[in-house]
């Protein structure tokens, strides 16, 4: 192996472009940060547009010049949004690294179930800000901070609708004790919950991670419900997650259950979930995602209601950042040179 053609698209520090040029001295990096912005604009949703790419500028490049780079590239960078024909325009791809986690960001391009390795930064983006986040939420609604924007608004306090109650000792169920997953586990141990879970395949005898008192396999979930107070969804979207909490999964849950979603909109079945706040069987839920965030405002029944917060997917920002998926993309180039397998392959088979 002579070199090795990485493609850099994502915006990323000159910095961590030199860290990736100083991996092997076979490593020759094409510099193409923004060139494909305005294909990306063309080709995603303004809601996305706007939302992630904003008024940056980027630099003026033709198609032949994006083409011809895709032409020679071996491995690709890319961060979010990603190319929707990269694969097609690129003869020579073997390996593509997102910086983001999900796997379900290329369920609308070339690569999904394509012939290329293709890695996620999945478990090593920002695992603290995001169990922050879910316990955030949970002591939002525990102590009844929901309504006091009620009572502000109308400048009258309803004493009486508050009740609110202790977290310690009660339970919060992860689905999905992945990385992001069991570091909310943590969290939630460390302010007294008691926490169980589900893995794709439960613990296979392995010891339980930290925190965690219970942890089964995923078919386990209505039964771990049962028992909860407060439910976390942090798995992958897949065919399987799609609507995974659903009507069977709100009728498992304990009245006055706190939910909170940090993954993808599409695991909650939100005409589900809209009946069970009509029911009154929700005590609040803190929505990070939902279904069509990346085309569209959420659904304003859920906005309206005074039991739902809703943010725009910004439970893993912070003013520190912990993301380590330029870290792995680096000795995965390593591997890549070594010709050693690659962390965090996606399998198709399982979708993530």
């Amino acid at each position: 192996m002579l070199s090795v053609e990485v493609l850099v698209i994502p915006q990323i520090s000159d910095q961590a472009l030199a860290r990736i040029a100083s991996v092997d001295h076979r490593v020759k990096v094409v510099d193409a940060r923004g060139w494909f912005d305005g294909e990306i604009r063309a080709t995603w949703p303004q809601w996305t547009v706007d939302r992630y790419l904003g008024a940056r500028n980027y630099p003026a490049s033709t198609l032949e010049e994006r083409n011809g780079v895709l032409a020679t590239a071996e491995v690709v960078l890319l961060g979010w949004p990603p190319l929707k024909d990269l694969r097609a325009r690129a003869a020579r791809l073997k390996w593509v690294h997102e910086l983001p986690a999900g796997a379900s960001n290329f369920f609308d391009t070339d690569l999904w179930a394509s012939d290329v390795l293709v890695t996620t930064s999945r478990g090593l983006t920002n695992r603290r800000p995001v169990a922050e986040y879910v316990l955030a939420s949970f002591l939002h609604f525990s102590r009844g901070l929901n309504l006091s924007y009620r009572d502000q608004r109308r400048r009258l306090f309803d004493h009486q609708t508050y009740n609110p109650v202790l977290l310690r000792d009660k339970t919060a169920c992860v689905v999905g004790a992945g990385g992001i997953g069991q570091e909310v586990g943590r969290l939630c141990a460390a302010a007294g919950m008691r926490v169980v879970g589900t893995r794709r395949r439960g613990t296979e005898g392995a010891a339980l991670p930290p925190g965690f008192a219970r942890l089964e396999a995923a078919d386990a979930l209505h039964e771990l419900l049962r028992e909860s107070d407060f439910v976390v969804v942090c798995c992958p979207w897949t065919k399987e997650t799609t609507k995974l909490i659903g009507r069977e999964a709100f009728a498992a849950m304990r009245p006055a259950t706190v939910l909170v979603n940090i993954s993808r909109g599409e695991i909650v079945d939100e005409e589900a979930l809209l009946d069970a706040l009509a029911a009154g069987k929700l005590r609040g839920v803190a929505l990070d995602v939902y279904v069509g965030e990346f085309e569209r405002p959420p659904d304003a029944r859920l906005w309206d209601d005074e039991r739902v917060v809703i943010t725009p997917h910004v439970s893993a920002v912070t003013d520190v950042s912990e993301h380590r998926g330029m870290e792995l993309f680096c000795a995965n180039l390593d591997r890549y040179l070594k010709g050693r397998p690659l962390e965090n392959l996606i399998d198709w088979e399982r979708e993530y």
